[in-house]
């Protein structure tokens, strides 16, 4: 698989290092386009929380397309070091903060800030997806008002959630890759 690339903004064309091993799943340019096809102009200024962040070219995306500022986390050492690298590469370091840290837990304590936009693409398989969600259920302070929670998964890990704070209100699905689409509902 060709390295992920940045696909429109200010970075455009930009070629992401990757990171080595199986250990993360890239999105494909396809469906990155069709993402912000769907958030369409509202990525201006927004802040994004890129949870399992991998090579952060769904972060990136956004940074490069209009955004105000992307949180990127991912637990994972290996993908923390490709990530400083594309960051700084794109020159996005003062528009990002990044932590190596556990997803679940993080969202599991006090918000520091709320997102307009929470996008979670976790290993496949594992029902992290589920977790994530039902931790942001219970602490819905991460999501700003009419924020969007966006999963990324294979298809057959989709079920439908009964969730209090979050409403799906859309799903997509682009071969092998499915989105799902929240929205905060605050209460």
């Amino acid at each position: 698989m060709s390295s992920p690339r940045i696909i429109a903004g200010k970075a455009k064309g930009f070629r992401l290092k990757s990171v080595p091993g199986d250990g993360t799943r890239p999105i494909t340019d396809r469906v990155k386009e069709s993402l912000f096809n769907i958030i369409g102009g509202d990525i201006l200024g927004s802040s994004f929380l890129d949870l399992f962040a991998g090579t952060g070219s769904v972060g990136i995306e956004a940074l490069s397309r209009g955004g105000n500022f992307c949180l990127f986390l991912d637990i994972n050492h290996l993908a923390i070091n490709v990530l400083k690298s594309n960051v700084e590469a794109t020159s996005y370091k003062e528009k990002s903060t990044i932590r190596q840290l556990d997803a679940n837990k993080y969202l599991s304590q006090i918000p520091e800030k709320s997102y307009e936009y929470i996008y979670i693409a976790p290993p496949q398989y594992k029902e992290l997806w589920e977790k994530a969600i039902q931790i942001l259920d219970k602490n819905d302070g991460w999501s700003g008002n009419d924020g969007w929670v966006i999963i990324q998964i294979h298809p057959v890990e989709y079920k439908k959630l009964n969730l209090e704070h979050f409403s799906e209100f859309d799903q997509r699905t682009y071969g092998s890759t499915m989105l799902v689409f929240f929205e905060h509902n605050p209460g």
